[in-house]
């Protein structure tokens, strides 16, 4: 027996005992966490049976009435997790199935093992010969520096090292993993902001126990604020976009240097849209992806920060806009027609837990007006969490979010 139960011409969620249309391919969701969330309402409600694989303190799309059965993401080793994804084909009957990853590590283990996985299943992600250049930041600058796209200067920690410190750089930088293989401070944190020589002699150390020194970067830190920050979107076929949104990203968590976006708006860029197709193409990219630009309020240039070669964070703003991207990533895993969509523009996306304690900084700092802050909250709006149709994700936010926190507080006192 499947994960559904057959009853005529529906099927039977068992969780929430909804009647859903029959749908022969399902999804693998590799993760619990919001952007997971977001992937299992969009093809939940198209009636599509999602499996969830659940892995650390995360499981709000767990929670959720369109989670169809939700599992742990077993193994410890690369090899341990493929042996479990391919025994789930053979146990619960999901050959054919489309498989999502949530993460970054996620999105690497089933590039590397594109070849045995996809005997097996449909993957929402290219093999790793094309997803490296978006997953290796070494070689995501390298990919733009050849096509003439601006991007941050940045330094190999080991160069600075072997120089014992002797060398000419601009501070505030940040101190950043190239790729993230494991959970520990620096890659819960994203980077690390320094100040000063001082500083970078007493951090890097630091970092480089925690990090291989060939894998530390160093980053000069781009001023501006939210208004600066935006992104690119798109579902491609080998490097052409099938549908696309640009947002920017204006607030995040925390404010200065962030983890997460908190409140982001989809906007009208052109040039944003040029740089990215242009390294989308180059690629040769198939699958979702997002990639990230900070415009410089020094010289006004848009520079490269990060491409994500899986969901991101603020995708259900791109349903509420217009482009459902996860249904559309599961009909084009499957070779079917992804009808034609076109992103709204001004549509605002909000998760109002982590956006509230962040704007009340900045409005107490007198970075945010009041009045710019509640002016934001109208207009058309897309919930991270809520949903009026799956409410239980929304109820337990709060507290696994205050877990997660004090975890990171922890282990490494960066939140």
């Amino acid at each position: 027996m499947g994960l559904l139960e057959h009853h005529g011409r529906v099927m039977m969620n068992k969780q929430t005992r909804r009647r859903v249309p029959t749908v022969a391919v399902g999804a693998i969701v590799t993760g619990s966490d919001y952007r997971a969330l977001a992937l299992v309402r969009s093809l939940g409600r198209q009636g599509i049976p999602v499996l969830v694989l659940t892995h650390g303190d995360d499981l709000l799309a767990a929670k959720s009435c369109y989670t169809t059965t939700q599992l742990p993401f077993e193994g410890e080793s690369e090899a341990e997790r493929v042996t479990y994804l391919l025994s789930l084909a053979d146990t619960m009957s999901l050959d054919g199935w489309v498989v999502f990853p949530t993460d970054d590590e996620a999105a690497a283990l089933i590039g590397r093992q594109h070849e045995r996985l996809s005997e097996r299943f449909l993957l929402s992600t290219p093999p790793w010969d094309v997803l490296r250049w978006a997953y290796d930041k070494r070689l995501s600058y390298r990919l733009a520096e050849s096509l003439a796209v601006p991007y941050p200067r940045t330094w190999a920690s080991v160069q600075v090292l072997e120089l014992g410190y002797e060398i000419e750089l601009p501070f505030p930088l940040v101190i950043k993993p190239a790729i993230k293989e494991e959970f520990n401070p620096l890659t819960a944190a994203k980077a690390w902001q320094v100040s000063d020589y001082d500083e970078l002699r007493l951090r890097l150390p630091e970092a480089a126990e925690l990090v291989d020194p060939e894998l530390l970067l160093l980053q000069e830190t781009i001023p501006g604020n939210g208004q600066g920050q935006l992104s690119y979107a798109a579902l491609c076929e080998e490097g052409k976009a099938l549908a696309s949104v640009t947002a920017r990203r204006t607030r995040q968590y925390p404010a200065d240097f962030g983890r997460a976006s908190t409140f982001v708006e989809t906007i009208a860029h052109p040039q944003v849209a040029e740089l990215s197709q242009r390294l989308l193409e180059e690629m040769g990219y198939t699958g979702l992806i997002e990639v990230e630009f900070k415009r410089d309020s020094r010289d006004g240039e848009l520079k490269l920060l990060d491409i994500n070669p899986r969901v991101w964070g603020w995708h259900s703003l791109c349903q509420r806009a217009g482009v459902d991207f996860p249904y559309l990533a599961w009909r084009h895993a499957q070779g079917l027609s992804v009808p034609a969509s076109e992103a709204e523009v001004g549509v605002r996306w909000l998760r109002f837990s982590t956006d509230l304690p962040t704007s009340l900084r900045e409005i107490a700092r007198g970075r945010l007006p009041v009045r710019d802050y509640l002016r934001s909250l109208r207009g058309p709006r897309a919930q991270a969490i809520f949903a009026s149709d799956d409410p239980w994700p929304g109820l337990v936010e709060l507290p696994m979010l205050v877990a997660t926190l004090t975890r990171r507080l922890r282990s490494d006192g960066a939140v």
